[in-house]
This record gives C-alpha cells, structure tokens and sequence, in this order.
C-alpha cells in the first residue's frame, strides 16, 4: 500500500490557542493495511478542563464581534482550508481509507460550508414598537460547543457544526473519532493564526474523552455525530445540567424503485446510492426495495456492475472503494455477512472477505432476504446491501417506514409525480426523489424517531446554536400602567 508523505506523528491538540502533545499518545491505523500512520496526543482530563476553560474564558469576546466579522473570519477559515487542500485530503485518506479523490472533495466540502454558512444571517424578530415600549426577540450564542464527530466523514461532518457555532458567537471544543483525529488536530494547528486563542479548541483521546466531554459542566451544547446508542449515552450524559443536544445519528435508509425506470442507467446509480465510501453514510441507501417486474433484471445488472468497479488502495489514483474503516466496523460488517451465510441467503456478489491485511470487504448483494432479517433490519454501515421484491405500493410504504431508525429515504421512478406520492408516505428526515445524499448549506437535515433530535445546516442548523432572548424597553414618556 502506498504511504503517507505527510509526518502525523507530531500533530498537537490545539487548547487555548497553543499547542499541547499530551502526556501519552495513541496509534492510529491506516485501514488499507493495518500499518500505524501516525500518532495522536491522549488528552487527559485535566486538559480537558483546560480546553473547556479556555473556550470559556474566550466566550464573551468572540460573541461581542461583530457579527459581519466573524462572517470574514469564516471566510478566511475557508481560505486556509483550500491552500492546505492535498495535505489535508491525504491524511483523511490515510486515516479513514476512502479514495484520495473522494477524501480530498470531502475538505474541500469543508471550505465550500464555511464560505456558504458566512452568508447566513440571524434573525431578529420587533415584537411591540409603539409610544409604550419597544420589544425586540433576538437570537444570543449558546456559550461554549462541544462538538463530537464520527469516522466515516471527519472533516465533512465538521462542517455542519465548527461554521454555524462560531457564526452563532460561540467558541468550540472538537473531539473527533478515535479512529480518525489526524485531519481535525491539523486543521486546528491551522486555524491557530486565524481565530482568537481559544475560541476553537481541538482534543484527541479514546476511553473516556466524549463522556467527560459531553457531560461537561463547563459545556453549554453538544452537538453530535455518531451511532444511536452513543447518542444516547451523549444525551444521559448532558441531562444533569441540561445541556443542549444536537443528535444526528443512525439510519437504515429504505430505497423504493418503481417499475418504470431505465434499468441499465438505474444500476450505476443505486450502486453509488448504495455504496458511496464503502457504504459508510448514514444516509445511504441501506435497503433497496425493487418492484417484482423489473426485479431480476436490475439486480443482475447491479451485480454486474459491481463487477466493474475498482477496490484497493485508497491512495492510487482510479481506486473507486477503500477498505471499512477500523476493525471494529470490519468487524461488524462481516458478523452481517456471515449471519445471511447461516441463515441460507444467496449472494449476488462477494460473501467472502478479501485476503491480505487490510480491512476490505467486497461488495455484497444479498437476494431478497426476509423483512425480519438482521441484515434488512439492522444498519450495516459498509458494502452488504439486501435487496428487497415488491409488488404493492401499499406494502412497500409500509415495510420501508417499519424500524428504529428515520433518518433518510429515497424513490426512483420515470413518473416523478408518482414518486412524489410515495415520497410523501415514507417517514424520514429527508426524502429524495431520484437522487440521493443532496445536502446544501441552506438546507436544514435531520433525522426523526431514533435517527437523532434536532437539524444541522441551513438557517434552521444555525438557529439550534443559539437561544432566544427577548428585550423590552418602556420609554419614559409612556404613562404609567
């Protein structure tokens, strides 16, 4: 496999605008071949409280900017993002293990959110502006973030939380994952010479880091990418003290293809629905639900397809898929696998893990396995997608919104007024019509049921860092009540 050219094994946490390399560090692993590509800092718990004091400390002067200067503060974020585009991008790709291609679009994703979120604005509502009194509703920054985010997307996922909080006037602790924190402890080396001391805080840890950080006194929300069950750890965690929750979580998003599609263009784009970075999205499709007419035909040719497509080294440049992320996940995903195994169910493709020391998994179709089977039921979070036959709408609408989970849906069809009329039916967050994963900074996603509370991005994303405060001013001249 190819390696990094990037040193990673000096990244520091960034607290209080210093660095800090940490009393003891951790090993990250590259995916691709389970070589150590670097090394992170194990923040303590003492210096966790530093990073939390910090951003306190930097609290009321970064929420006392103007607010059209910290839309240029964002603005020059984003700039120091595109001038460290390649080098950022590779060590996504080493630490996470999607194509280099991909994991470079994924930071400039970053900068694109930051340049978008700085055109947002705050609203402020006049109540009441009379010879009485004048009432005005404004929104006011919550205080100090803590933001957590998740492996799949380590610079992505960030950028629905480090734009909007500071555009708010808050300042932020990030923690990201165990498996990846190489790409976020640079960006906040980077970020060092262009935001006040303290206002972005970096830290990196595994054990008990995210617990101490999202039941933190000093934390006044956490906003959080991850798993269900980690969400609601996070929020156990901030109940004692009522801290705000932001919770973007699991999904086993259902796919519904009605039977008038064009086949052969259809395949290529369920697979990408499907298996986008190695099918660790939340919002991919996780359960493709085909219509009995068109059934054999499309999966032989998403089987053929899949044939097409190139995995390997993340780092050579053609490769489309890399390997699962972290072995825990590899894991995860196999135990999947080797259940539609026991259980009987036939393999379209792959089935068998690929030799050789990386965590890679092939691309596996799995023939319409029943309703109540692990793999339809559970969210796999890696390349095993189960293809289901229907025949009614009816009964389709309703297998697709049965389960825990709400957060994404899709439906394919011809007729897109009578995808609309489906669409409509399916419980989920967010419902696309002939396309997948369309996310915007102006648009507000989220989950519903056990998929996550609240929204990121959009307006209604940047409202959820803030709180209402209303004034009311009486003026002297207004007789008294």
């Amino acid at each position: 496999m190819s390696q990094l050219s990037t040193g990673t094994t000096n990244l520091t946490m960034t607290i209080g605008g210093a660095a800090v390399s940490g009393g003891s560090s951790f090993d990250v692993i590259n995916p691709a071949d389970q070589s150590v590509v670097g090394s992170a800092p194990e923040c303590t718990r003492a210096e966790l409280d530093t990073a939390v004091a910090a951003a306190r400390a930097a609290a009321p002067a970064w929420a006392a900017v103007p607010f059209e200067q910290r839309q240029k503060l964002l603005l020059q974020m984003a700039d120091v993002v595109d001038a460290h585009l390649v080098e950022l991008g590779r060590l996504v790709t080493a630490e996470q293990g999607k194509a280099l291609a991909v994991a470079t679009a994924e930071v400039a994703g970053l900068s694109y959110w930051l340049r978008e979120t700085a055109a947002l604005t705050l609203p402020e509502a006049v109540n009441e502006d009379s010879a009485e009194r004048l009432s005005v509703t404004r929104r006011v920054p919550l205080g100090v973030v803590a933001a957590i985010t998740p492996w799949n997307y380590p610079i992505g996922q960030l950028s629905f939380k480090l734009g909007p909080a500071l555009l708010a006037g808050n300042t932020v602790v990030v923690k990201p994952s165990t498996f990846t924190p190489l790409s976020t402890l640079r960006l906040g080396e980077l970020l060092r010479d262009v935001l006040p001391a303290g206002v972005v805080n970096v830290v990196s840890g595994s054990g008990d880091l995210g617990s101490w950080l999202s039941g933190h006194p000093g934390i006044d929300k956490v906003s959080f990418t991850g798993s269900t069950q980690t969400g609601r750890a996070v929020m156990a965690g901030a109940a004692p003290t009522l801290t705000r929750v932001t919770l973007e979580l699991g999904g086993n998003d259902p796919a519904i293809v009605l039977p008038d599609v064009d086949v052969p263009s259809m395949a290529e784009q369920l697979f990408w629905a499907a298996f986008s970075n190695t099918g660790q999205i939340c919002l991919a499709a996780k359960r493709v639900y085909i219509h009995a007419d068109i059934y054999e035909e499309l999966t032989r040719a998403l089987a053929a397809y899949a044939a097409t497509v190139r995995i390997g080294d993340p780092m050579e440049e053609g490769t489309q898929l890399g390997p699962i992320s972290n072995r825990r996940q590899y894991e995860t995903v196999l135990d999947l696998i080797e259940d539609c195994r026991r259980q009987g169910y036939t393999f379209l493709t792959g089935g068998t893990p690929e030799p050789g020391p990386g965590f890679f998994v092939p691309v596996t179709l799995v023939d319409n396995p029943p309703e109540e089977s692990r793999i339809v039921r559970e969210e796999q979070f890696g390349p095993v997608l189960p293809l289901l036959r229907f025949d009614d709408v009816d009964d389709v609408v309703t297998r697709a919104n049965a389960g825990e989970y709400a957060l994404g849906a899709s439906v394919w069809s011809a007729d897109p007024d009578a995808a609309l009329a489906v669409a409509r039916r399916l419980d989920a967050g967010t419902v696309w019509v002939n396309e997948i994963m369309h996310l915007t900074p102006q648009v507000a996603f989220g989950g519903r049921k056990q998929s996550g509370i609240g929204v990121e991005s959009g307006h209604d994303g940047l409202i959820e860092f803030t709180e209402e405060q209303t004034i009311t001013v009486r003026h002297h001249t207004a007789p008294a009540a």
